[in-house]
């Protein structure tokens, strides 16, 4: 197989199980869960206890904890894109003169969005405490579906204001509960959603300057070389007409670190932009992960003791306002005086 196949069949396997885990997300009972619980059942008959808790203490370290790991990996992808992207393709683009703002956005994006990941990374997601809990019961409704009244925090004794979560790698209950997030090691709440969503827009935009910059400059070479309208001889010495597979091989031969980080900022590009559609869809409905989460596994869900067996529940969303009011609320969270005042 030629390059160019390998690296679809790559790609396509690597977006297929995405959008797999994307389709799966929320199923208590989907395909997919029941599939990981079997493999993980001959697994457990396979592999030695010892060796069992380990894995186990290394993947609650990993995932369940507060760790900067992830942060660290995140910065390392940074810098090793942009150190390939300043050692050849900047350098390169320079000398085929290539308008200098084009070779500047990528690095006026990254400020962008090292800011934003400074910021949503160190605020205050929206922690409830004993002293603010009494406030928070007030600013969101109950709808009497995902979230009920009077409810208490086992684990921090304070009452669950409506959309809250407790957070159990942070270990605290937290104010219109999104997600947690591992690459900014922190909460996703009612004070840093914001900051999150322009955390993920500019990482995208990010991965598809440097996608674009990059594509153009790959393209420029080819131009260059007046290789796409000639002709090459295989082996056996037979002419044949340059086509796509010969073009990507030759670019790999002659760029290979450039053509490897094209493709991997590519399927980023692809990856980013899917997940960034789906935190904007959440932002103009006034949803979060938690609840969107919720509301998708709620029909296999328990009757609460106050509803008649014979009555199915019902979720409807009741906080969205509006595609404005919505946006204008992930910006700027609501206080108690401001429900009053409607």
């Amino acid at each position: 197989m030629d390059f160019l196949t390998l690296f679809l069949i790559y790609l396509c396997f690597v977006l297929a199980v995405t959008a797999l885990l994307c389709l799966c997300s929320g199923r208590k009972e989907s395909f997919l869960t029941r599939s990981v619980n079997r493999v993980s059942q001959v697994l457990l008959l396979v592999i030695p206890t010892q060796l069992q808790r380990v894995t186990h203490r290394a993947l609650h370290r990993l995932f369940h904890t507060r760790s900067c790991l992830f942060v660290v990996l995140h910065v390392a992808l940074q810098a090793a894109v942009f150190g390939e992207y300043t050692w050849e393709v900047f350098v390169y683009c320079w000398e085929l003169q290539f308008h200098l703002p084009l070779l500047l956005l990528p690095y006026l994006l990254l400020a962008g969005n090292m800011g934003c990941f400074l910021l949503c990374s160190r605020a205050n997601p929206g922690i409830i405490t004993t002293s603010n809990a009494a406030s928070l019961v007030k600013v969101y409704a109950y709808d009497g579906v995902l979230f009920q009244r009077g409810l208490l925090c086992p684990t921090c004794s304070v009452e669950k204001p409506a959309r809250s979560k407790h957070c159990s790698v942070c270990r605290t209950c937290v104010h219109r509960f999104d997600h947690h997030c591992v690459w900014v090691n922190n909460c996703i709440g009612a004070s840093n959603t914001g900051l999150f969503l322009l955390y993920l827009l500019s990482l995208t935009a990010t991965a598809g300057a440097i996608t674009a910059v990059t594509a153009a400059f790959l393209i420029q070479v080819l131009l260059l070389s007046n290789i796409m309208h000639g002709t090459y001889l295989d082996d056996e010495g037979q002419e044949h007409a340059v086509e796509i597979p010969f073009l990507v091989q030759h670019l790999f031969l002659t760029f290979p670190r450039v053509v490897f980080m094209l493709g991997f900022v590519i399927l980023l590009t692809l990856v980013l932009g899917g997940y960034c559609s789906f935190s904007l869809y959440l932002a103009l409905t006034n949803q979060t992960t938690n609840e969107w989460c919720k509301s998708r596994r709620f029909g296999g869900s328990p009757h609460l003791p106050s509803q008649p067996p014979d009555r199915p529940l019902v979720y409807k969303n009741i906080y969205s306002k509006g595609v404005w009011r919505n946006l204008k609320e992930i910006f700027k969270p609501p206080t108690v005086l401001e429900r009053k005042k409607k």
